[in-house]
């Protein structure tokens, strides 16, 4: 088959999209090697992130040409289909929320993947404006999709109840991560990252934006209360405005020595950040899904999630959840993983039990036969 993909975020984003966007194309592209997989984007974007996706034969860029070089966006949306048809394209997939206008009408099946429906559950943590944008890209492309990826059965249900799509025309697939995660490194590697980084000998680990829905604040206020004062916190993230908040906090409780904020880790030291972690907390208010908490049971460490969205598919019945408003309780979960060692062994075995079912050859499949279902 040929099969097309939305690959703007592959060569743009560093992050969620664009991580998301260049495993799938990986794995499918190492476990059905006999298909094309052509990676429409309006610009080749940053080399650094087209690197991270192996060079294959069978992996292809797609830029516009001739008048669309001038109108990359309007080529995007709506003329990327007199190519796509030009392509002999079998299926095209929308890794990120969105498909070009008209694709319904162009004999070409496709199939969307959305991500979650936060701006509508949370409409304070966005601008008007992107509520907007997001809204009317999100639901036209839910409603024109042959077949619509949900990343996780909240976000399925999300999809049913805010914009009335029939629940038989979406799919739950879960998210894996990169598989870098899933191997230990070496004992030198993972020592000079963290005499690097000054990493303390017991930390507890925090990874994603700092930003109010991500919920760090819940973490820095139970460090005051736990017991064990040699522990400390060490977040990875990139700074958003609510970073000031959580650092006003910690300099009136005098815990800057307890805290240490990392960013812009090159990403093959992310996973020696992880595997030398005491655990991972993760209070989020809400996810679509949750790859750092597959990043961690990877990484062979216990979690602490957040209830109230879909951690709890992502961390598994073993891992430790708590509401993310209240610090007792995330307290009392920390004191008794830092005391805990069966406890710590038996979290850290039954997550890496858990967390197979998040393997490529799993997700792989799963989207294979979807697209097979609509050829």
């Amino acid at each position: 088959m040929n099969i097309a993909f939305d690959a703007k975020r592959i060569t743009h984003n560093s992050t969620g999209l664009g991580n998301y966007s260049r495993y799938i194309v990986d794995i499918l592209s190492d476990y059905y090697p006999d298909n094309n997989y052509l990676l429409f984007t309006p610009s080749p974007g940053q080399e650094r992130l087209r690197s991270k996706l192996p060079q294959k034969e069978n992996i292809i860029y797609k830029y516009p040409t001739g008048i669309n070089k001038h109108f990359k966006s309007y080529w995007r949306s709506r003329n990327i289909l007199h190519d796509l048809k030009h392509d002999q394209v079998d299926i095209y997939h929308g890794l990120t929320n969105e498909l070009p206008v008209g694709i319904e009408k162009s004999g070409i099946p496709s199939i969307v993947t959305i991500h979650d429906l936060i701006f509508l559950r949370y409409p304070h943590f966005y601008k008007y404006i992107d509520r907007k944008i997001y809204d009317y890209k999100f639901r036209k492309a839910s409603e024109t999709a042959d077949k619509v990826i949900a990343v996780s059965e909240m976000t399925r249900r999300d999809i049913i109840n805010y914009y009335g799509i029939d629940e038989n025309k979406i799919i739950t697939i879960y998210q894996g991560c990169d598989d870098s995660f899933r191997k230990d490194s070496s004992k030198e590697k993972k020592e000079e990252v963290r005499i690097k980084y000054s990493l303390p000998q017991r930390y507890i680990l925090n990874v994603g934006t700092i930003e109010n829905r991500k919920n760090l604040m819940l973490l820095i206020k139970a460090l005051p209360l736990i017991k064990d004062k040699a522990i400390k916190v060490v977040v990875v993230g990139r700074k958003t405005s609510y970073f000031e908040d959580v650092e006003k906090y910690i300099n009136e409780h005098n815990l800057q020595d307890r805290v240490l904020f990392l960013s812009g880790i090159p990403f093959d030291e992310l996973p020696c950040i992880y595997r030398m972690a005491t655990l991972f907390v993760y209070p989020s208010f809400f996810e679509g899904f949750g790859i750092p908490i597959i990043e961690a049971m990877y990484s062979g460490i216990p979690v602490i999630g957040a209830t109230g969205s879909c951690l709890e598919e992502a961390g598994g019945p073993d891992s430790l959840y708590v509401d993310p408003e209240n610090v007792g309780q995330l307290v009392t979960y920390i004191n008794e993983l830092v005391n805990d060692d069966a406890l710590r062994m038996k979290m850290i075995e039954n997550g890496l039990s858990y967390v197979q079912r998040f393997n490529p050859e799993v997700i792989s499949s799963q989207i294979m036969t979807l697209y097979k279902g609509l050829k």
